[in-house]
């Protein structure tokens, strides 16, 4: 098939309308030197180009929407997924794609964590099975070879078109995908486009017309990728972004720290105002000269700011943070308490962190499990196995916890069951592992003293478990 520039350069609608707001999400996930250049400081009127210059290089990136997706990633992979793949267990390429997944040294584990880590910023991601066209006569052969499915990451600004249509069971599939590969040096563009019958892979300069380098058959039949979504939206192929409102919010953070490095450096810097016919220097121990019967109106003085705003701004960035914090349900787990905060704001607020989470495992329960279907196909093989994401995350204040376990001792109630329901509360705060807490459970309930349990006991025992197994 012939491609034309105009047909190699289409995108898809919903791909026009959103690539700006991709771009400004994944900046504001990367902060620095991406962020500077991503023009997102308001610029002063009549400011010149050089003072505009340095305010921008002395501009810190507070960076919220990194660490906000660095918190959900750390809880939702605290626990690994259980993996049951059935009567595919003996699947001879299996356990090499589990400890390689990308071809490049990439446990599944961590190439789907990355996967989530993209969705999150960019409301959702592709992920890519691919086999390596090389001709082998049995499957002895492609293990011999190492010839197998492996997994490619696309984030949605290389998803360049892409087309679902409903199949006689109801479901929605994709029946055409192009992406944007590679671009060179020269700035020419490789692209891979899917086919249900065919891939074809093409390469296009900046003002020629686009060659078709190779073209083989589409060996299952089906695009071989998966969306992970973040969060489903009203578009079919589009997910929604964890920083939809907090990229704005950082960004008027980021200019709120410029106000106040100029407040500051106003302060600590006056400015000289002085006639042209004085000599005159506002520098350390500066001479200034001048005329014996001068004008008192003319006489050169400092012009300080006198930086009561700055408070202002302080309190107009914490306002911004918290807000942060409330939209994504991170307060509880990203501030210091300095004051109480009542046990049911608390937990309200890790349910909501929890609500959140557990349809991010969700998302990724379905999307594994679609991967593994289509590594069946491309095995001859059958999944039918099942895949399990934790769907309720142990998200806890713990020092709060302990504090109020241990106040609840102090009280002396006098009750043996008391004091070891207690302890036991202790130990769920303390240790994670289950056989170990049952294990703890049977020595609590054997003890026949008041509270003879403590916490230091349980962090004792908790340490010495983690020593067994290192």
């Amino acid at each position: 098939m012939a491609y034309t520039r105009d047909k190699a350069i289409e995108t898809h609608k919903d791909y026009s309308e959103t690539i700006n707001n991709w771009e400004y999400y994944i900046r504001s996930y990367n902060g620095g030197y991406d962020y500077m250049i991503g023009q997102y400081l308001n610029r002063y009127n009549l400011e010149l180009d050089n003072e505009f210059n340095q305010r921008l290089a002395n501009t810190p990136c507070d960076n919220h929407c990194k660490n906000i997706i660095q918190i959900y990633s750390s809880f939702l992979f605290r626990v690994r997924p259980s993996r049951d793949f059935a009567s595919m267990q003996d699947e001879a390429s299996l356990e090499s794609f589990l400890k390689d997944a990308d071809l490049e040294g990439n446990n599944l584990n961590s190439v789907i964590k990355q996967a989530q880590n993209y969705a999150s910023i960019y409301g959702h991601c592709f992920m890519i099975l691919d086999k390596p066209n090389i001709n082998t006569n049995t499957q002895a052969e492609e293990l011999t070879q190492n010839i197998r499915p492996y997994l490619s990451i696309v984030t949605p600004e290389n998803v360049l078109d892409w087309n679902f249509k409903r199949q006689p069971n109801g479901k929605y599939e994709l029946n055409y995908l192009k992406i944007r590969e590679e671009v060179d040096r020269h700035g020419g563009t490789y692209m891979r486009i899917w086919y249900l019958d065919r891939i074809d892979t093409i390469y296009m300069e900046e003002r020629s017309e686009p060659v078709l380098l190779d073209s083989v058959p589409n060996a299952i039949g089906k695009i071989p990728a998966v969306i992970l979504y973040n969060s489903k939206s009203h578009k079919r192929g589009i997910g929604q972004s964890d920083l939809t409102d907090i990229a704005d919010l950082q960004k008027s953070i980021y200019n709120e720290y410029s106000e106040m490095e100029q407040l500051i450096r106003l302060t600590n810097h006056p400015s000289l105002v002085k006639t042209p016919s004085v000599n005159a220097s506002a520098g350390a121990g500066a001479v200034i000269e001048m005329p014996d019967e001068m004008e008192p109106n003319l006489k050169p003085y400092l012009l300080q700011p006198s930086g009561q705003n700055l408070q202002a701004i302080m309190e107009s960035i914490n306002n911004k943070v918290n807000s942060i914090n409330r939209i994504a349900h991170t307060g509880a787990v990203r501030t210091q308490k300095t004051g109480i905060t009542s046990g049911v704001a608390l937990q309200t607020e890790f349910e909501l962190l929890n609500a959140r989470l557990s349809e991010k495992a969700d998302n990724l329960q379905i999307a594994e499990e679609q991967l593994f279907n289509l590594y069946a196909l491309f095995q001859n093989a059958n999944f039918d196995g099942e895949i399990n994401y934790p769907d309720s995350f142990n998200i806890r204040d713990y020092a709060s916890d302990l504090m109020y376990f241990q106040q609840a001792k102090s009280l002396n109630i006098g009750s043996p069951t008391f004091a070891k329901e207690v302890d036991k509360e202790i130990a769920r705060a303390v240790v994670d592992d289950d056989k170990k807490l049952n294990e703890i459970f049977d020595e609590i309930d054997a003890k026949s003293e008041v509270g003879e349990f403590t916490q230091d006991e349980v962090v004792a025992e908790d340490q010495e478990v983690e020593q067994e197994e290192i």
